[in-house]
């Protein structure tokens, strides 16, 4: 079986800006690829999954997903970073395009793409980490038995500061960034 750390996308690889409704908005983060690149040498498939109801509440469409994903994967792919997979939900019960308005069992903290990427990969969920800026990551990631690590960046330094001590249960781990992350995840699996 395959192991796979899984990226919550705004906030932990890119800049948290709201609903990303024009390309000039995507900012990715300066060390977002060298910390794949560490993932990828450590032999984890690097994994994508994030909730995109602005799909479903109209704030931007399918060709604009679809650029920014592609230009997320090229731009890894020019800096020696490889992301295996983006899975995201479009969907959202209050949606007002009709098409995406609705109930799902994809939209974090359901575990609908981490199952479909399980089954894509033949992965071992046990084995494998999520890394994310919102409580939501961590109790996605603990609910299905994948460790967790809540990273500073996005929303997570408010919610880490603000909300934190009512957390029911912890992360697995607390770190700044991605980079200091994979960093972690590196000296955990090569000690």
């Amino acid at each position: 079986m395959n192991k796979a750390v899984f990226l919550d996308r705004d906030g932990t690889i890119n800049e948290e800006v709201g609903y990303i409704n024009h390309a000039s908005r995507f900012k990715i983060f300066s060390y977002a690829f060298d910390s794949i690149q560490i993932l990828n040498e450590l032999g984890f498939k690097v994994i994508v999954i994030t909730n995109q109801s602005g799909l479903a509440r109209g704030y931007f469409d399918e060709q604009l997903l679809s650029h920014l994903h592609r230009q997320l994967l090229e731009q890894a792919e020019k800096n020696k970073a490889k992301i295996d997979k983006i899975y995201f939900c479009p969907h959202h019960k209050d949606g007002v395009v009709e098409k995406y308005k609705k109930d799902c069992d994809c939209r974090k903290p359901k575990p609908g793409m981490l199952f479909k990427a399980r089954n894509d990969f033949n992965l071992s969920l046990e084995d494998s980490y999520l890394i994310g800026d919102r409580y939501k990551d961590v109790q996605f990631a603990l609910k299905n038995n994948v460790k967790a690590i809540f990273v500073k960046t996005g929303y997570g330094i408010g919610e880490y500061m603000h909300q934190s001590q009512n957390w029911p249960v912890k992360p697995d781990f607390i770190c700044e960034n991605l980079l200091e992350a994979a960093q972690l995840i590196k000296e955990i699996e090569t000690s």
